[in-house]
């Protein structure tokens, strides 16, 4: 089970950072997802990041913008945003997926928080 927290109303240029908290499974078997759906527009992804945390990948959007990271020690992912822009404005969404296969389906999704940019 995935809960999502953090989002909020923030000024363009600002800062959020969001939190997905697991529980009920061994966090470290699994690769964190952010994603994000905006109105009128199909989900998208923003970052990942493998287990140990040393591998991440982010939208090519986001990047030098937004950093994932995860403790797994609390069994947390986290998406630092900075420079936030209008754009980014939708409801993000973290999942989670077992392993490294990029072909397997996501196992758990995260309920999703709003992140709303005003300009």
């Amino acid at each position: 089970q995935l809960q999502a927290s953090g989002g909020g109303l923030v000024q363009a240029g600002g800062s959020l950072r969001l939190s997905c908290a697991a529980s009920g499974r061994t966090f470290t078997d699994y690769e964190m997802f952010w994603f994000r759906q905006a109105p009128g527009k199909e989900r998208e992804f923003v970052a990942s990041i493998r287990w140990n945390g040393g591998t991440t990948y982010s939208a090519d959007s986001v990047k030098d913008r937004f950093t994932i990271s995860r403790d797994n020690a609390k069994s947390t992912v986290y998406l630092q945003m900075n420079s936030l822009k209008s754009e980014d404005t939708a409801v993000y969404f973290c999942a989670a997926r077992w392993g490294m296969d990029p072909t397997r389906p996501y196992d758990s999704w995260g309920q999703g928080t709003q992140v709303t940019v005003s300009s």
